[in-house]
Parts: structure tokens; sequence; C-alpha cells
């Protein structure tokens, strides 16, 4: 049997293609319904405790997905909001971390591109993996940080129980 260049081509993209396939490896990612999970649990614990506040909602990448505004919170808490999940989500860690690193001298970590060094910021982590984050701004740094955690956790416990959206 004798094979002509066209076909050998072929044969040579199908096993290129699945050589590769094999190689690149799989992530769980951020979908748009398991980000509501997280805003609507962090909107909640927001009204639990009458704070208004910005819920900022963003991918691995740090870019935005889901943003709410709840009523009479500043304005201002809309870029807050975003930078403290933007730096959580591509740091891999709370927004908190630079802000106690700056507070015990680190005045470095100032510097860091793309950096909110301000408490409020958590990842939300799916098996493992950071996907994104969650960011709170309006209120105190430690009620913003306790509104975000419930938000992060909300997933965690959605996927346990088996409700992936």
């Amino acid at each position: 049997m004798k094979l002509n260049a066209i076909t050998i081509l072929i044969i040579s993209i199908i096993t290129a293609a699945y050589a590769a396939a094999a190689e690149t490896p799989l992530k769980p990612v951020l979908t748009l319904g398991t980000a509501r999970v997280a805003l609507e649990a962090a909107e909640k614990e927001a009204a639990r405790r009458g704070a208004t506040v910005v819920i900022a909602v963003v991918d691995d990448g740090g870019n935005l997905i889901l943003l709410e505004r709840l009523d009479d919170t500043q304005v201002a808490s809309v870029d807050v909001g975003i930078g403290k999940a933007r730096t959580a989500a591509i740091f891999r860690r709370p927004s908190k971390v630079f802000e106690d690193q700056i507070r015990e001298g680190r005045v470095a970590a100032l510097a860091l591109p793309g950096a909110t060094p301000l408490q409020g910021g958590i990842p939300i982590i799916i098996d493992g993996k950071v996907v994104g984050a969650i960011g709170v701004s309006g209120n105190t740094p430690q009620e913003d940080e306790d509104i975000a955690i419930v938000g992060a956790s909300a997933i965690s416990e959605a996927m346990a129980s088996g409700e992936k959206k």
C-alpha cells in the first residue's frame, strides 16, 4: 500500500493533535453560575449585618465577572472592591497579606503591579486551584473580609453538596 504525501500529512496532524491533547492540563474554571453563588452568599451576609458594600467577583486572571453595589454604598468602593478581588486572584492569596506586609514595614509591596494592598479580597478555590476571587469594600476592613469569606466559602459548600452550576 502506497501512501501519498497528503495522507501522510493528515496522519501526522491527527497524531500531533492527540499528543498535544494528552499533554494539555485541565483546570477548573469559575463559571458565571458559580460566581453568582459567591455573590449571593456575600450579599446575604452583608444584608444580615446591615452592611453597605460593593461585592466583586473575578476570574483567575482578575477579570471582572460580576459586580454588585448595594444600596447606599459609596461609589469609591466599586474600584476598591474590584482591586481587592483582582489582587486575591492574581497573587493567589488574600489581599490582606499585602496590607500586613506594608504595616510590618515592607513598603516595597506597594510597588507590586496590580496589587491593592487592602483587606477584603479572598481567593475562590475549586479542587485545590484558585479559579478566581471575591472582593468586598465599603465597611471596616475586617467586616469586608468576613463578608468575602462567606462568599468564597459558599462555593466550596455548593461543590461539596453537588450543586455545580
